[in-house]
């Protein structure tokens, strides 16, 4: 014993490293990890994880539906990752995408009802966001006036 924890000169099976000290067994494990909704879990990693896609669905928002108006919207945006992401939202059932029989060709995009309801959650963080701001903002108010008030000592 060193310092009220067990220490191991080699390993020993089931142990955790050499020349440690032993935190856990590996058959002591506590908290087993939860698996994510596999579905939903992908797609909110993959939308929030990509770069562009919520900049997209906010073009959709605005009624900015088609892919050339997207794309001219929005500075270093480019065709090719403008099509990934839409893609990979109308994979989500987040988009519709709506082609038109004509020449030349026009395609739109819009939410779907779940898209709908997805967007609403994303306002809701935005609140969130916007009153955690004010929090943060007064907190750091009341610092810089304590620290002014201290700083004659």
């Amino acid at each position: 014993m060193y310092g009220g924890r067990e220490f191991e000169n080699r390993a020993q099976p089931g142990g955790v490293g050499t020349n440690r000290y032993i935190f856990m067994k590996a058959n002591e494990k506590k908290i087993l990890r939860r698996a994510p909704p596999r579905r939903i879990g992908r797609m909110v990693e993959t939308v929030v994880g990509c770069k562009w896609s919520l900049t997209v669905v906010d073009l959709v928002e605005r009624d900015i539906r088609r892919p050339g108006a997207m794309e001219r919207s929005v500075e270093g945006l480019t065709a090719k990752v403008l099509n990934d992401c839409l893609r990979t939202l109308v994979s989500y059932d987040i988009l519709e995408k709506q082609s038109y029989p004509e020449v030349p060709p026009r395609v739109e995009y819009r939410f779907t009802t779940f898209g709908l309801k997805f967007v609403e959650i994303f306002k809701m963080l935005d609140t969130l966001e916007s009153s955690l701001g004010c929090d943060k903002q007064n907190v750091a108010g009341e610092r810089h006036e304590f620290s002014q008030k201290h700083a004659d000592r």
